[in-house]
C-alpha cells in the first residue's frame, strides 16, 4: 500500500512549516498544532481586529496581505504582513489590548492562534509549547531592535 507523505495531504502544513514559529516543529508537531487553529478569510478592506480590542490571540497570514495602522497616527501604515508572517503576538502572553488596527489588504486568509489553545498546548504538549515559545521570543527581539532602530533614526534626523 502506498501512502503520501503528510505535506501532500495537508498543503497547509507546508504553509505552516515556513512560519518562523513553527520551524523547529517535525510534521507529526505542526499537525498537533494545525488541529488548534482556526481558519478564517478576510475580504479586501476587512477589519480583522480594532485598537482598543482586547486580544485573544495570533495570527498567521497564510495568502494575502494584512496592514497595521493607529488611530491618529502621522505615519500611516505601521507593518505590512504577507504569507507567513504573524502578527498580534502579544495578546497570546497577556490580556492587554491591541494596539493598532489590524486590515486585510486583498482578500487575505488567516489561521490564528487563540491564548486558550495555546494555554492548553502548554498544559498537554509543552516540548511543542516551548519551541513555540522560543520563537516567539525571538521574534518579538528582532521586531523590538527594529523599532529601537527605527526610533534612533527618526529622532536623528530631526
Amino acid at each position: 500500500m502506498f501512502f503520501r507523505p503528510a505535506t501532500s495531504r495537508h498543503p497547509r502544513l507546508n504553509l505552516l512549516k515556513s512560519v518562523v514559529l513553527f520551524k523547529d516543529l517535525s510534521m507529526h508537531e505542526l499537525g498537533v498544532v494545525d488541529n488548534l487553529l482556526h481558519e478564517r478569510r478576510y475580504l479586501a478592506d476587512e477589519v480583522i481586529f480594532d485598537e482598543g480590542e482586547e486580544g485573544q490571540g495570533l495570527f498567521v497570514v497564510l495568502s494575502g496581505r494584512v496592514k497595521t495602522t493607529r488611530q491618529g497616527s502621522t505615519r500611516g501604515v505601521l507593518l505590512e504582513f504577507g504569507p507567513g508572517s504573524f502578527f498580534g503576538e502579544v495578546a497570546l502572553l497577556d490580556q492587554s489590548v491591541r494596539s493598532a488596527q489590524a486590515r486585510a489588504v486583498e482578500d487575505t486568509l488567516i489561521v490564528s492562534l487563540f491564548r486558550a489553545e495555546f494555554y492548553s498546548l502548554l498544559q498537554t504538549n509543552s516540548a511543542i509549547a516551548s519551541r513555540i515559545s522560543f520563537q516567539l521570543a525571538r521574534a518579538l527581539a528582532a521586531r523590538l531592535r527594529q523599532v529601537i532602530v527605527q526610533t534612533d533614526q527618526h529622532h536623528g534626523s530631526a
